[in-house]
């Protein structure tokens, strides 16, 4: 059975890490590699970096985690969206793998 996947955009690196921490403590869940966006607005924004947050694992356990990272994110820059796919596609679930902080 696909495992859940929890998605969460926030500003900045920092906030990122604090996010993945937390959510990682609260629950039994993997943590992805994060992926980035820098948007065409970026020096509008309170960080110019959205950086994605992605969590896997069981439904319930994905929850809690996401619940989480949110609160320790908005201690940091602030959370943009979330949204948790209980059961994603095989397709879906390769686009997870994708992250853009390893390129210039």
């Amino acid at each position: 059975m696909a495992q859940a996947v929890g998605i969460l955009e926030v500003y900045g690196l920092t906030a990122a890490f604090v996010a993945g921490d937390a959510g990682c403590k609260a629950a039994d869940v993997t943590l992805e590699v994060f992926d980035r966006n820098k948007p065409a607005n970026a020096d509008a924004l309170p960080v110019p970096l959205i950086v994605i947050i992605k969590f896997r694992g069981e439904v319930a356990a994905v929850r809690e985690a996401v619940a989480a990272a949110v609160a320790a994110a908005e201690t940091v820059s602030g959370v943009i969206t979330q949204h948790i796919i209980p059961q994603p596609t095989e397709d879906t679930a390769k686009m997870f793998k994708i992250s853009g902080l390893d390129k210039s």
